[in-house]
């Protein structure tokens, strides 16, 4: 299994609705910027795989628990850790934290698509490879 990333925001009020607490939307920002991160952090970007590969990474299936309300101010930690590669997708488990408080839980299925044509694809070898590090 691979290591776990994580990355901290700050909760702004933008994030928050009018009474100081993150709005359930924000919460996908949240967990979208991890990941992003999370693939910086390998050397990966996603505008470079687009226009050299010809993929793009989609969200095709996500679960997401609430379980605590994020506030304005909050720290937030949240993680990253992929739990399973198939051929065209991998299923990604998300938590986020404020402090030692869990806040939400999210469990990502990610497809590789072409990205002339928006159709499933392989993920290329050296690009798992470099994901399982």
């Amino acid at each position: 299994m691979t290591a776990v990333y994580t990355h901290q925001f700050r909760v702004y009020y933008e994030d928050t609705d009018a009474g100081g607490v993150v709005y359930h939307a924000n919460y996908l920002n949240f967990f979208e910027r991890t990941r992003t991160e999370w693939l910086r952090s390998k050397g990966l970007q996603q505008s470079i795989m687009c226009q050299n590969e010809n993929i793009v990474l989609a969200i095709r299936h996500m679960d997401i628990d609430f379980i605590k309300p994020a506030r304005l101010d909050d720290l937030l930690t949240v993680s990253c850790q992929p739990v399973s590669y198939r051929k065209a997708s991998m299923v990604i488990e998300q938590t986020m934290y404020c402090g030692a408080q869990l806040l939400a839980t999210a469990k990502v299925t990610v497809a590789s698509l072409r990205a002339d044509a928006f159709k499933p694809t392989r993920f290329p070898k050296h690009l798992i490879e470099e994901l399982k590090l």
